[in-house]
């Protein structure tokens, strides 16, 4: 750490520091510039910029004020990024919505603030307004490809001559059309097919979708890597051979613990919406604080991290508490709704004893399907191809079974199928498991004013349907790699 008090060498280091990706080092000196020189709004900007990246949220949005306070130039950018805190970091939806408005009034033209409004209404709920917010944003900027696909990712298509689909084929075949533009596009594309019936056409979207998705992570793109991940489940399996023997007791004023998990798009998202139509119930959404300790505290079980021995345990029950608090003060009993925790039960219950586990399922051929019509991160790359996911599908069915193994009753499975065709019988058992009276409440999930924030915003906020079910008959005659992939021996 540089030792000058000389304010423009300080301001050299730490440009040179945020560039470098050093952001913990970059606040360091920038905190020392500003102590210098306090009337800097771009390093007052800065500032919150690191801030925000280090996840600091409390501080990073003060020091957005203070840029603003002191004018800084394009003011709507820094309210833009508060309200990017306030909604990714803090779970404040209200406070996010207000700093995007505060940015529309200096800059009613400003793409980005429209965009976020219109996720915001997507996450409540709010139709009507979200098509009003990407339709301005096409406004700005009509040859967006990402908010058209926002604009019909919110709308129906009745049928296959509606102007939508003409407009979303037009775009993708636009000269210069990035792969990241085609596959945004592309996913829309398929899901307003298959909303107008046209499934072959749909499937054929999709497929040319996950192609352009799996091309714009560069010039090699993104490929899953099976051996990796099977060895991946090996190490997890290593690490959790049984219950642990080092579990902190269970301790009292803290919110009881519900962990909703199983595949992506095997029902997570109603079950928990179920359960936080039940007034003793907080729906806390896809938290990231357990994927987060994974990877800083215990390096995603690769080996090199410091043994998970009672010291450990309590320190990760603490960091997670302390995160969840900070989110939800308050909460009697909290919802922890990430699917992809089913990699880390044995934690979970080395963690917290008490734990409700709720494992989703459901029908594999509508799990893999559904996966692959879904724009996902590229962190799960095997969603980009049927053999991939039949193979991804088998690994978790062998964790799994090792947490099934060990853990028994203890995790509560509920299946998609029987829930959706007759969800009275189903929400009598899972509020059972978790310790719950009954509340008529919780079957009636769709009247939820909360925030969502998965892929099924608009499903959960629907009278619970079957029309999901068996869907993959629609794509039957495309699914024999699945099939396959499913059927082969581990």
């Amino acid at each position: 750490m540089a030792t000058s008090q000389n304010p423009d060498r300080l301001l050299d280091l730490a440009s040179q520091l945020q560039r470098a990706g050093r952001f913990g080092e970059a606040a360091d000196v920038y905190v020392r510039l500003l102590q210098l020189k306090p009337d800097l709004p771009d390093s007052w900007y800065n500032l919150g910029y690191v801030l925000q990246h280090l996840r600091r949220s409390e501080a990073a949005l003060n020091a957005y004020r203070e840029a603003l306070d002191r004018r800084v130039q394009q003011p709507e950018e820094a309210h833009l990024a508060r309200a990017l805190i306030y909604a990714d970091q803090l779970a404040r939806t209200d406070d996010a919505e207000t700093e995007l408005n505060i940015a529309l009034r200096l800059n009613p033209g400003y793409f980005p603030a429209l965009l976020n409004l219109g996720n915001i209404h997507e996450q409540r709920g709010q139709r009507e307004q979200a098509v009003e917010a990407y339709e301005k944003a096409l406004a700005v900027d009509p040859a967006s490809a990402l908010a058209l696909a926002r604009l019909s990712m919110v709308k129906t298509v009745r049928d296959a001559d509606d102007p939508l689909i003409a407009r979303l084929r037009s775009t993708i075949g636009r000269p210069g059309a990035t792969p990241a533009e085609r596959a945004d596009l592309g996913f829309a594309l398929g899901k307003a097919l298959d909303d107008a019936g046209a499934y072959d056409e749909a499937f054929a979207a999709y497929g040319a979708a996950n192609r352009d998705s799996r091309l714009s992570a560069g010039p090699n793109g993104v490929r899953y890597d099976p051996l990796a991940y099977e060895q991946f489940i090996d190490r997890i399996i290593r690490t959790f051979p049984g219950p642990s023997s080092d579990a902190p007791a269970a301790s009292s004023g803290a919110s009881q613990r519900i962990f909703v998990c199983g595949m992506f798009r095997s029902g997570s998202t109603l079950v928990e919406q179920m359960l936080a139509r039940h007034p003793r119930v907080t729906s806390g959404g896809e938290l990231p604080l357990l994927p987060r300790l994974v990877h800083e505290q215990l390096r995603a079980f690769d080996g090199s991290a410091p043994p998970i021995d009672a010291r450990m345990l309590q320190r990760l029950r603490t960091l997670y508490q302390d995160g969840a608090a900070a989110l939800f003060p308050g909460a009697d009993v909290l919802t922890d709704k990430r699917p992809d925790n089913f990699l880390c039960i044995g934690l979970i219950k080395a963690m917290f004893p008490d734990a409700k586990i709720v494992h989703t399922r459901r029908d594999p051929l509508d799990n893999g399907l559904s996966l692959y019509f879904l724009h996902l991160s590229h962190a799960m790359p095997y969603a980009l191809d049927l053999r991939d996911i039949g193979h991804w599908y088998r690994q978790y069915r062998r964790l799994m079974a090792h947490w099934k193994a060990i853990y028994g009753e203890q995790i509560h499975d509920v299946d998609y199928d029987p829930l959706v065709a007759d969800p009275a019988p189903v929400a009598r058992r899972l509020l059972d498991h978790c310790g719950l009276a009954w509340d008529d409440a919780c079957l009636t999930p769709y009247r939820t004013d909360g925030v969502v924030r998965t892929a099924s915003v608009w499903q959960v906020r629907q009278p619970i349907y079957t029309r999901s079910s068996g869907r993959w008959r629609h794509y039957s005659r495309h699914l024999d790699p699945l099939r396959a992939a499913l059927a082969e021996a581990d």
